[in-house]
């Protein structure tokens, strides 16, 4: 049995669970994301995992934590194989914003512990791997998992998100002229709204008051701008929705992984526009802009310069910048050659392909 473990259980993670289970027998265990309930969650987990034991033959885990610590100290008294998923915030340290694993003395310690005595890393992005960071000024220069536990030996494997690119789709309808969408989950809280970009956002909304623009994500947020609406977390039926009605995606964030949100606008027509940050670059190549640092003159730059842009030629180009790229049976098949080796249904079967 494989279990698999994430501090909370989000669209990409249940994801993951849906391409895996038709392959194996598979357990999914939360956490917590409240630092107030840590220790009776450490006791809920130990005792859930020890009951278990018997059955597992391994563990995968959705970013490195206080969550990892107990299945990697499991997997090496044990000797069952741990993957960690590593998806952005135990990878990057804003230490400007209170942002990142790195910040906390403890979840600090949580998180090196568990990447140096996991038995393979699999981030979601190159960046996430190392790189040199220059977005913006205020950020140290080296992230990334080597740059921020030097000396880390243990086997790291590159694995992107996927996407359904036939729910995901770009039905060729017309779209309002000039809309913006982004989403972006708890950005009612002040860093949170820093690390997605929103303060650039608004500046927009304000400065292109003739513009249209969506904030998808938290419905406590809220703004006093007649051309911005904010709306709830949405159904993903709902999200498509919202990207057929958008011209543009934007994707101004400070600190990234590999953005869901982002993929799926693409592939639903959306032209994207993005920071220089983690995956965005990649994911984006030449369908879009991307705002080399954290600028707004840069910025206005870049929208001024739209209407003169291939708008039509660009929306088919990011649809089909996902498709050939980031396809979700490529990500199932890589997930299955991971995991295979040690489960003796699974490496029985054919993996399946894009």
């Amino acid at each position: 049995m494989l279990v698999y473990i994430a501090p909370i259980k989000t669209a990409f993670i249940q994801r993951d669970l849906e391409m895996l289970k038709e392959h194996t027998r598979i357990k999914f265990l939360t956490f917590t994301d409240n630092p107030l309930l840590l220790p009776a969650y450490f006791l809920i987990q130990f005792i859930q995992l020890i009951v278990i034991l018997p059955a597992t033959n391994r563990y995968l885990c959705f970013f490195g934590g206080y969550h990892t610590v107990i299945p990697v100290i499991l997997g090496k008294l044990f000797r069952k194989k741990v993957i960690i998923q590593c998806g952005g915030t135990d990878a990057m340290h804003l230490p400007h914003i209170n942002y990142g694993n790195y910040r906390k003395k403890w979840l600090r310690w949580a998180t090196v512990f568990s990447f140096r005595n996991c038995s393979l890393i699999v981030p979601v992005s190159e960046a996430l791997v190392s790189s040199e960071y220059r977005y913006d000024s205020k950020v140290p220069a080296l992230q990334g998992l080597r740059n921020l536990i030097p000396g880390l030996k243990t086997p790291i494997q590159v694995v992107y998100n996927g996407f359904d690119t036939n729910f995901w789709n770009d039905p060729g309808n017309d779209k309002v002229p000039f809309s913006f969408v982004t989403v972006a989950t708890g950005i009612s809280m002040p860093n949170r709204a820093y690390v997605k970009g929103i303060d650039l956002i608004l500046k927009l909304a304000q400065n292109y008051k003739q513009y249209h623009f969506t904030l998808v994500g938290d419905a406590t947020f809220s703004v006093d701008m007649p051309n911005v609406i904010v709306k709830p977390k949405l159904s993903p039926t709902e999200l498509r929705d919202i990207y057929h009605q958008h011209q543009f995606y934007l994707q101004l964030s400070a600190s990234e992984g590999f953005p869901n949100a982002l993929a799926e606008s693409m592939l639903c027509g959306c032209i994207p526009l993005g920071s220089q940050v983690g995956e965005i670059p990649h994911i984006i190549d030449d369908t879009g802009f991307l705002l080399q640092r954290k600028d707004f003159h840069q910025l206005c730059a870049i929208v001024e310069g739209l209407k003169d842009k291939d708008l039509p030629g660009l929306r088919k180009k990011a649809r089909n910048r996902i498709i050939e790229h980031f396809p979700y049976e490529l990500r199932k098949e890589k997930l299955l050659q991971l995991i295979s080796p040690w489960d003796s249904p699974i490496s029985q079967r054919k993996p399946s392909r894009p």
